[in-house]
This record gives C-alpha cells, structure tokens and sequence, in this order.
C-alpha cells in the first residue's frame, strides 16, 4: 500500500483547509543558489584563467556575493511586488464589476462553474452561494478568469529566499581561498560542482525526477558555465 502524504482523516483535513496552503519558495531558492555558485565560480574560474592573485579573487568574490545578491533579490521583490500590485488591480476591477455590471459577472460565474462539471440545480446553488460572499467571489474570477495563482506572492520572503540561497552556494567558490589552502582552485572547482549537485538532489524532493538525475542536471548546467567562465578568463592571462 501507497504511503500516505499526509492524514485524510476529517479533523486533518478541516485542519490543512483551514490553515490554507503553503506557499512554496523553492523556485526562488534554487534560483538563487545556482546563481550564486555559478556567478561566483565565473569570477574566480576568470581571475584565475587571467593569472591574478588569490586576493583579487577573494575580493571580487565577495562584493560579487554582496551586491550581485542583493541585486537579484531586489529584482525578485519588484517583480513579485508587481505580481502583487498586479493582482489588486484585476480584484478591484472585479469588484466594480460586481457593483455595476452584476447579471453579467453572475453569469460568467455559472458558466465557469459550469466548465467545472456542475449542472442543473446544483449549479445554479452554487452560483448564488458563491455570488454571496463577494470576496470569495473574486478570488475565484481571480484564478478561473484570469489564470492568477489562488494565493497571492509575498515580495518579501521570495526576495529573502533568494538572497540566502545566493549567499550560502555563492560563498562556497570563495572558501579555498580565504582559508589559502594549497591547490585553491582544485578545491573550488570540487567544492562548486558539488554544490551544484547537492543543489539539484535537493531539487528533487519537489519533482518526480530521481535524485542522482536532478543532481547530474544541474551540475551540468553549472559546468558549463564554469567552463565558459574559465575559457573567457584564459583569453587575459597575462
């Protein structure tokens, strides 16, 4: 037997509605881990392909790490926030809809409904109960009309997400360096594609892909990048 995911008894179940989902930040968090590991291995892949010193890279690493960060997750909050500002937008436009344009909005309603199997009696129910609460009226023309997600973003933890996720992959390119170890750049280049996989096993847990596949995917993506950084570099060696 299939384990379950989660209980389906009736007080599990009102508890998970009642609550409402959760909103996941992973696509932010990937996103800026793989940016970070790879920006940052492109500075120290390029500085070393150029022949400079280990303290240039740590350098560049690290206002790379701090502003390259804060660039991304600063871009990630305004264009969540636009998403947001977005969605009221379209809310209230519903809403005067339903003040001026009522039969109209009622009918759209019925037939998305409608779409949704409902039929008869019924539909027509659940037409005047939905009508009847106008703020779950919207919601719904939110997401059956227009497409938009059932939960709104929240520009904040998406950019804070981000800006983690940068810092802690972006910071690992640098590690060999700042402690000056021997053979700097084999470690950083071990140290990089590792992250790179453990990035996409992690990745995993949220798809149906396998693990080691997730993995061996985005170590390929953050290779390349490596490599093209590192070829780049090379072309200034002095």
């Amino acid at each position: 037997m299939m384990e379950q995911e989660h209980s389906h008894s009736p007080e599990a179940i009102a508890a998970r509605l009642r609550d409402g989902s959760m909103q996941s930040y992973l696509r932010d968090f990937v996103y800026g881990a793989i940016d970070g590991a790879v920006t940052t291995f492109a500075i120290v892949a390029g500085v070393e392909g150029a022949g400079l010193s280990h303290g240039i890279i740590v350098a560049l690493g690290a206002a790379n790490i701090l502003a390259d960060g804060f660039s991304m997750a600063a871009g990630n909050y305004s264009g969540s926030k636009a998403d947001l500002d977005d969605r009221k937008r379209i809310a209230a436009i519903e809403a005067r809809h339903i003040e001026y344009h009522r039969d109209g909005e009622i009918e759209e309603l019925r037939q998305i409904l409608q779409m949704r199997g409902l039929k008869g009696d019924i539909l027509e129910q659940a037409t005047q109960e939905i009508a009847a609460d106008k703020d779950k009226w919207i919601d719904l023309m939110l997401t059956d009309e227009y497409g938009l997600p059932r939960d709104p973003p929240h520009p904040f933890k998406a950019a804070s997400a981000t800006f983690v996720a940068f810092l802690a992959a972006g910071v690992v390119p640098l590690t060999p360096f700042i402690f000056d170890l021997d053979n700097a750049f084999a470690w950083a280049i071990c140290a990089t594609l590792l992250t790179f996989f453990l990035i996409g096993s992690i990745k995993s847990r949220w798809s149906l892909a396998k693990w080691w596949w997730s993995g061996a995917e985005t170590l390929s993506i953050g290779a390349i990048a490596a490599l093209i950084a590192f070829f780049v570099g090379s072309l200034f060696q002095t």
